[in-house]
């Protein structure tokens, strides 16, 4: 059994049915990329996964979620659910305050009033996301003042820093240069031995390059998912492999 177990999820925004019927299971500290073309429901999925879409009008979600086995749509507190499923996104959104308070913020909102942990615990996270070294001199200064792979990798330490037990990530080097872009995903790598990663991505370089399973989606349904090399080398569906040979898309 998986992490996450999706099982007959449904989503409409109003009358629009964004998902259809998608069943899929999350393995415990793999990493997972969702591909497919614009609008097909990736990240529509992904943010089903720690119920940021509860905040979008109209928003009906049918099926189950579950996380260790905790169906996160009944009874779990949404707060806690977010805390242990982290999200990154798409273009950096690091907090008007300093680098360290950046790290910091979440252990205070949790309750955190141990200094002494919360230093450690800033410290860790910076270096697991790949940038302690880039900002360890100057942890007081702004962190509006880094460059966007930095606010980045920043935000990634950010929701590491709470210890989640998922991560997900709505195509966190879209808005990178390659150079940036590189360092996320040599973070991705090295942070998967301990953490679940769900990764969407339009790049399907960098799915084969940092993911062990992809799932591909088209018009708000899961076509296929597999072992990584599997979907990019030998994938069972003819949609699947006319996306991925560039047929369409």
């Amino acid at each position: 059994m998986g992490i996450m177990n999706i099982e007959n999820l449904d989503l409409f925004y109003g009358d629009f049915q964004a998902l259809k019927n998608v069943n899929m299971e999350i393995e415990k500290n793999e990493i997972t990329a969702f591909i497919g073309p614009s609008g097909c429901g990736k990240s529509t999925f992904l943010k089903s996964l720690n119920r940021m879409n509860d905040m979008v009008a109209g928003c009906k979600i049918t099926g189950k979620v579950t996380l260790n086995g905790q169906d996160i749509y009944k009874g779990m507190d949404v707060n806690d659910l977010r805390r242990r499923v982290g999200m990154v996104f798409q273009k950096p959104n690091p907090f008007p305050k300093s680098i360290y308070e950046n790290v910091a913020y979440g252990l205070r909102v949790n309750g955190v009033k141990d200094e002494g942990l919360i230093a450690g615990r800033v410290e860790q996270a910076l270096k697991r996301a790949a940038i302690f070294d880039e900002v360890k001199d100057r942890l007081s200064e702004s962190a509006l003042g880094m460059s966007g792979g930095q606010q980045q990798r920043l935000c990634i330490a950010r929701a590491l820093a709470v210890e989640p037990d998922v991560l997900l990530m709505d195509e966190p080097a879209s808005a990178l240069d390659p150079i940036a872009t590189q360092k996320i995903e040599e973070s991705i790598r090295e942070l998967s031995g301990d953490l679940t990663i769900i990764i969407v991505t339009h790049n399907m370089q960098q799915a084969a390059r940092v993911s062990d399973f992809t799932a591909f989606f088209y018009m708000g349904s899961l076509i296929e998912t597999d072992r990584t090399d599997t979907i990019f080398t030998r994938p069972s569906n003819k949609q699947t492999e006319d996306y991925i040979t560039g047929r369409f898309g």
